[in-house]
């Protein structure tokens, strides 16, 4: 498709409602609801372009092609746009199977009411996450568990002065654990670490991945270079 056309058509969205507008997903052939993303105009504008799903994330807070890491991409059939021209339907193949990060085919896999999760899991769709990754979205699945069965849920449920609490429990036990040149202990205490770094960035929804962009970012500084420019 022509740039000018690709323009002509994105700018049929009322992007001064908002720079993000909904993206509901649905299989062309099932008309199974696989799942809700947002679009900004860039990304809408790829998707027309290369008739391959692209959305805005707003835990990356950036572009983000559907099944860049997985494989399970969204070819996609069709676009509508709705009576106030602010939200997109896409009618799409499914690469895969599964549209969801979790495996599942669909996002919309758990009952409001009951929390029941009606849906199975496909572990070879997730084989291709990283284990942070993994971690991560399982940790933002336990928000909505029983406190009674998930720790994790748990922590959720008193709130954020105690994941931070936790947050500075660990750090301490992890610093104790290098004072006592224990590698056990050492690597023991990194991982509760790890695992509840993750669970107060979950708790603010930012995606890991923001801070190893931020971490890709200090490479072409030195970190004497990266201190000055904070305390300006």
């Amino acid at each position: 498709m022509e740039i000018g056309k690709i323009e002509e058509i994105a700018s049929r969205v009322d992007w001064d409602k908002s720079p993000l507008i909904p993206a509901i997903v649905q299989d062309a052939k099932t008309k199974k609801v696989l799942m809700l993303a947002f679009m900004d105009r860039v990304a809408l504008k790829l998707t027309l372009s290369t008739k391959i799903a692209h959305y805005f994330s707003r835990s990356k807070q950036r572009i983000w092609k559907k099944g860049e890491t997985s494989g399970n991409i969204q070819k996609v059939e069709d676009i509508f746009i709705d009576c106030d021209n602010d939200t997109i339907l896409l009618l799409v193949e499914q690469v895969g199977g599964v549209a969801c990060h979790t495996g599942r085919e669909s996002c919309f896999f758990t009952k409001l009411e009951s929390s029941e999760i009606i849906s199975k899991i496909d572990r070879s769709a997730t084989q291709n996450y990283s284990l942070i990754d993994k971690l991560y979205h399982t940790i933002q699945e336990r928000k909505s568990s029983s406190p009674d069965k998930s720790y994790t849920a748990s922590l959720y449920k008193k709130g954020e002065n105690t994941i931070l609490k936790k947050v500075i429990e660990e750090s301490g036990e992890f610093c104790f654990a290098i004072k006592d040149k224990d590698s056990s202990s050492i690597i023991y205490e990194a991982a509760d670490l790890t695992y509840h770094v993750l669970v107060a960035l979950a708790y603010k929804n930012i995606d890991p991945e923001r801070v190893k962009n931020e971490l890709k970012s200090r490479f072409s500084q030195s970190g004497i270079e990266e201190k000055k420019s904070r305390a300006k």
